[in-house]
């Protein structure tokens, strides 16, 4: 069973996606499961919804549809939102959220060291 078949679920031509946002984090990026919901971090403050967009923009780019092709159908001003995404199929929704939950669960590479002289 995939990891992704609570978070996604088909929702007219498109899919929905439960989606847990933290704002103002250091980073824009997936990282994870929260409950029932996909994680992802934005460096946007939650002011003049930027945060909406950064996580609205950061969907888009994991589905490959610009940034119009997702909206904010519940959640706006809550942490936790639904977000839809027109024109994909269920089946690869689940198949991309899966792969972002597998980069997101995978450690950071190894540091390098610099060389001293």
């Amino acid at each position: 069973m995939s990891d992704a078949n609570d978070l996604v679920e088909q929702d007219g031509d498109g899919v929905s996606v439960a989606v847990h946002v933290q704002p103002q984090a250091g980073r824009t990026a997936i990282v994870g499961r929260h409950g029932d919901a996909l994680k992802v971090r934005v460096a946007a403050p939650p002011v003049d919804d930027r945060a909406n967009e950064a996580a609205v923009a950061l969907i888009a780019e994991m589905f490959d549809v610009p940034p119009t092709g997702v909206r904010v159908v519940s959640g706006d001003r809550s942490r936790v939102k639904r977000l839809h995404v027109d024109g994909i199929e269920l089946e690869t929704a689940v198949e991309l959220v899966d792969r972002a939950l597998e980069q997101a669960a995978e450690p950071p590479g190894p540091r390098r060291r610099r060389q001293r002289d």
